[in-house]
């Protein structure tokens, strides 16, 4: 069964709401991620239906006015619920299962977050008189801290990336030739920019407009956003379109990234495709070698260059700039650890003989 065919069974499931929610919020999103908000918001109306309005037959007779009268209280119960909860499913033979799911503080605040933002949704198109998940109280993470890629570590990823010649043979060097212009287009692109990598994949070549240096990307949440390119990424991208569209028989003529079956690049593949990259430049770190790590790196190189983290958060189509300070605290490590490195603990006497 692909995701699509399981998204598609989530919110089958589901009230229409739900649906709408989903659509209109993460719309350009990676299927991944409309997935996993399905399912998040699924595990809570599962609980409501069981513990709070044990009257109705299932899930998809919950309405706006019902989740209208969930309590704090409610919230708390839910909270514990979520560390330890059965979940029934289905075997390949077709018989029923029975297991046990755990969450962590970090899944259970995922969970909390998908449901305050329906709610959010909720509230916002008048459909809840207000928004009780404001008043819950999210766990405290310790997360590890994700750095993004030294200057020495792009200088090697770019290497292999513009000069595969140098670093593969055979049906290896073959597939890197047949898609070399792509992706460079792609990496600068993402490098340059910062966009990420769900609005990457959606880009058509009608969002691209060399006249003003620009695209248009829909962020989440489906606004729109002009991004200005830098010009390397306005190059680089200018030299692919010319590959790219002599290619007569393209079944997606607005696509601008397309694989070797002339299809709309998908998440995964650009995923893939970088990994693959990263490993031959000797980066393996798992959090480096994933396509955020250059939204990262983007991020903090204009920091360091004292851009002000107000347009850092515009650039990045960030809504909250508290996400943003996420990307600071990279840079502030660096910059302290360079002051510290520089300090003189005890200071030579120039006049000791």
């Amino acid at each position: 069964m692909s995701k699509y065919t399981s998204l598609d069974n989530f919110l089958s499931e589901m009230p229409d709401f739900v649906f709408e929610y989903i659509q209109l919020y993460y719309n350009g999103d990676s299927i991944n991620t409309q997935l996993g908000y399905s399912m998040d918001i699924k595990t809570f109306l599962v609980y409501l239906q069981k513990y709070k309005f044990p009257e109705i037959a299932s899930i998809a007779e919950i309405t706006p006015q019902m989740l209208g009268t969930v309590t704090v209280s409610d919230f708390v119960r839910f909270k514990s619920y979520l560390r330890e909860y059965p979940v029934d499913t289905m075997t390949a033979d077709g018989k029923h299962l029975r297991i046990m799911r755990r969450n962590s503080a970090y899944g259970i605040n995922r969970k909390l977050s998908s449901v305050s933002g329906l709610y959010s949704y909720l509230y916002k198109t008048d459909r809840i008189p207000a928004n009780v998940t404001e008043k819950i109280d999210f766990d405290k993470l310790h997360q590890r801290i994700k750095k993004p890629l030294t200057t020495q570590e792009t200088i090697d990823l770019i290497d292999v990336i513009y000069n595969g010649e140098n670093y593969y043979t055979g049906r290896h060097l073959s597939e890197y030739l047949r898609s070399k212009k792509r992706d460079i287009a792609i990496f600068t692109t993402y490098l340059g920019t910062g966009i990420r990598v769900s609005e990457l994949v959606n880009l058509n070549i009608s969002d691209i407009c060399f006249e003003t240096s620009s695209f248009i990307v829909t962020r989440k949440g489906g606004d729109q956003q002009e991004i200005f390119m830098p010009v390397e990424v306005e190059n680089r991208l200018f030299e692919y379109l010319q590959e790219r569209m002599e290619l007569k028989d393209c079944p997606e003529k607005e696509a601008v990234f397309i694989n070797r079956r002339s299809q709309r690049m998908s998440v995964a593949a650009v995923e893939k495709m970088l990994k693959k990259y990263c490993l031959t430049a000797g980066i393996t770190d798992s959090d480096k070698a994933r396509p955020h790590a250059l939204r990262r790196t983007f991020a903090c190189r204009l920091l360091e260059d004292g851009v002000d983290i107000k347009m850092v958060a515009e650039l990045m189509g960030h809504k909250n700039i508290e996400v943003t300070h996420r990307y600071y605290a990279q840079y502030s490590k660096k910059a302290q650890r360079e002051i510290m490195r520089g300090i003189k603990v005890v200071k030579e006497d120039s006049n000791e003989t």
